[in-house]
């Protein structure tokens, strides 16, 4: 600090507290004997390494474990993630603060108050503070404790893939539907199969494959458990029905619907939302998430929103009993857009082509 004298010159001022009276510093006894320096060293290394083990442990696991199993009334495999990956965390956490607490440098520092603003010169101290504290963690010099933290925080990263790889099936895998020729067309809710005569001029009907109800006579559907779940969140339909003046189907599309009525899929080919807001006058389609908006009268087109593609659209007929039916899978993939559709879209056609002739 200084002010300035009658003559414009700077003046040195005192600090107002000369001796702030801070006690004696007191050496720890690492900083004295080497020998429990290495010995706090190994404890250290010790954490690090039961980490990395706790961190492999938890992906084993996530596999070997049954999610129905349970361990004095818990759910085995949530105990033995929780405390897997809990205590590598932990262990990690308390093995730096023993690292920073009894091998680092110990001394006292002094900061005086200074403007917001720093300054060229507080930078280059800050980089210089910086490197005095890679070189005060000792961590050169100590490889057992570098070593083994560098192993158990890379170990941390295999229970995140595990985690991740877990979320679904990668989307080129992804291609097909439950959906196949003479499946019928049901009412979702219901699971009562659909009649021409069910379905009125402008009406919307939320439909899925008869594949996901119990066929008469059984209590059971062939799909069931968390495979149903992930069938039908990409088997989901709409069923619409409009005067056949007012559809311009594209020239393969022409025979694809059963006099105005058509189906398409449900799934938003933006992020993957399930859509059916619709509107009769206008025969468009509204994604209410995030406003993607399709013309199902003009082969499912995007006429407004963040979609870049149309809605796949379900070729239907009738059984020998007067039942609507799918005459295919769909053509297109059903599935939110990602990098790699063009790719899957053209092996999905050659597929249907292959499977055509």
């Amino acid at each position: 600090m200084s002010e300035l004298d009658k003559h414009g010159s700077n003046l040195p001022v005192a600090e107002p507290i000369p001796d702030p009276g801070l006690p004696e510093h007191q050496y720890r006894v690492t900083d004295v004997d080497e020998s429990q320096a290495r010995r706090t060293e190994r404890q250290i290394s010790l954490m690090f390494g039961i980490a990395t083990l706790l961190a492999i442990g938890f992906c084993v696991a996530y596999v070997t474990v049954d999610f129905e199993t349970t361990f004095l009334g818990w759910s085995a495999q949530n105990f033995a993630l929780g405390m897997t990956l809990g205590g590598a965390l932990l262990l990690i956490g308390v093995g730096i603060i023993q690292w920073a607490k009894k091998i680092m440098q110990d001394h006292e520092m002094i900061e005086m108050r200074h403007p917001a603003k720093s300054s060229d010169d507080d930078r280059v101290a800050v980089l210089a503070d910086l490197n005095a504290g890679i070189k005060e963690s000792q961590i050169g010099r100590r490889p057992l404790i570098r070593n083994s933290l560098l192993g158990a925080v890379g170990a941390l990263a295999l229970p995140g893939v595990f985690l991740l790889r877990d979320l679904g099936p990668l989307p080129h895998s992804q291609a097909h539907t439950v959906w196949k020729k003479g499946m019928r067309v049901v009412n979702d809710i219901s699971g009562l199969p659909l009649r021409p005569s069910d379905i009125e001029v402008g009406q919307l009907i939320n439909g899925e494959p008869a594949v996901f109800f119990p066929a008469e006579g059984e209590e059971e559907a062939e799909i069931h458990g968390h495979e149903l779940l992930a069938a039908k969140a990409k088997a989901a339909v709409v069923v619409v029905r409009m005067r056949p003046d007012d559809i311009t189907p594209d020239a393969e599309k022409a025979n694809w619907g059963i006099d105005g009525i058509l189906c398409y899929s449900k799934i938003c080919t933006h992020v993957g939302c399930p859509i059916s807001l619709w509107e009769q006058q206008t025969h468009h389609l509204l994604c209410p998430c995030h406003q993607s908006t399709f013309d199902l009268a003009d082969n499912g087109k995007v006429i407004f929103g963040p979609a870049h593609r149309p809605l796949p659209q379900l070729p239907l007929g009738l059984d020998a009993q007067g039942y609507i039916i799918a005459m295919s899978d769909f053509p297109d993939i059903v599935a939110p857009s990602y990098p790699e559709l063009a790719r899957d879209q053209k092996r999905l056609d050659d597929e249907n082509n292959r499977d055509g002739a």
